[in-house]
């Protein structure tokens, strides 16, 4: 759950010039890994301007989601060089595993799915992206030990803290 302090928090650092809502919504989304409905109207108030006009900058760039996204974003290249190597397989593996097309989120909020148009690895075709760590060459065979090393990471991590 995002908390108003939060939000505030980032809100604030900001000046209240219109030409730093993109920045402030760019900070919401890496901080929450989406932008809250609370965060629009708080930056709305900060700002003098109406909602409407965020949201619109917001549903305009993809990097920008409205809705929350998993713990785990993974992005599969649709680019040429990828497409062509099988991209659309990786996509299949993963609705295998994770049971989600691309552009939806896990039941359990840890994973993300997104098609993009290209990761910049065309060389190293068929790539997808995982938390910024790019798996590259990839055969539709290794889709699930890679959500698996996602998954034992996150047991780990609550068995750690259970300490």
């Amino acid at each position: 759950m995002v908390s108003d302090e939060e939000v505030i928090q980032i809100v604030q650092s900001y000046p209240a010039e219109r030409r730093y809502a993109l920045a402030a919504m760019q900070d919401m989304q890496h901080a929450f890994n989406y932008i809250p409905e609370k965060g629009l109207h708080c930056l709305a108030k900060h700002l003098k301007c109406g909602v409407a006009q965020l949201y619109s900058m917001a549903t305009f760039y993809k990097a920008l989601s409205l809705k929350p996204k998993g713990k785990h974003i993974i992005k599969i290249c649709n680019g040429t060089a990828c497409h062509i190597r099988g991209s659309v397989n990786l996509a299949t593996g993963l609705k295998r595993e994770l049971g989600i097309d691309p552009g939806e989120t896990t039941e359990d909020g840890m994973f993300s799915v997104e098609m993009v148009n290209c990761l910049g690895s065309c060389a190293l075709a068929p790539v997808m992206l995982v938390d910024g760590t790019y798996h590259n060459k990839l055969k539709l065979e290794d889709v699930p030990g890679i959500v698996e090393r996602y998954r034992l990471a996150d047991a780990e991590e609550g068995e750690a803290g259970n300490d």
